[in-house]
């Protein structure tokens, strides 16, 4: 990052199907040594099956996953007077979305059995419903960042 020039940040191309720039974005997450076809592939099968199961538009259940996973509240270590306290900071839009994206990513990961497609549409639908690991892994963050309000005045 340059210390004084601001990053300028490359326009996201909306992707093929659906026309959205997070569907995109997610694509390009998934996406492992830079084989862009294949993470498409998965992706696509995973709203497909995600459409098969609710009969509703799947970018809306996705979109609808990634608000119910995106985190508000984190806690981020401040070093005052030789105590490191853990202070509850709000987190930015991006930031919200890409620990969104990496928690619904490992969650996938780490279920069991099956090919991904069928693990990350799993996934994506239990955040839509507003449950699984990714909720719990935000419940976590969000519980932390409660239970250190009181070191919220040495925010930054």
């Amino acid at each position: 990052m340059p210390r004084r020039a601001r990053v300028v940040r490359r326009p996201v191309v909306p992707d093929a199907r659906y026309g959205n720039r997070s569907i995109s974005k997610f694509i390009n997450r998934v996406m492992d040594q830079g084989k862009k076809s294949v993470a498409e592939t998965i992706v696509y099968d995973a709203l497909d099956r995600i459409e098969k199961q609710t009969h509703r538009n799947p970018s809306d259940t996705f979109e609808q996953a990634l608000r119910n996973a995106a985190p508000v509240l984190e806690v981020k270590p401040r070093r005052v007077g030789g105590a490191t306290y853990q202070v509850p900071v709000e987190i930015k839009g991006d930031r919200r979305f890409a620990l969104a994206v990496r928690w619904i990513m490992a969650s996938a990961h780490a279920r069991g059995g099956r090919s991904f497609a069928e693990r990350l549409a799993a996934e994506l639908l239990d955040c839509a419903h507003g449950q699984g690991a990714t909720i719990k892994k935000r419940d976590d963050v969000h519980r932390m960042a409660d239970a250190n309000k009181a070191f919220a005045h040495y925010r930054w």
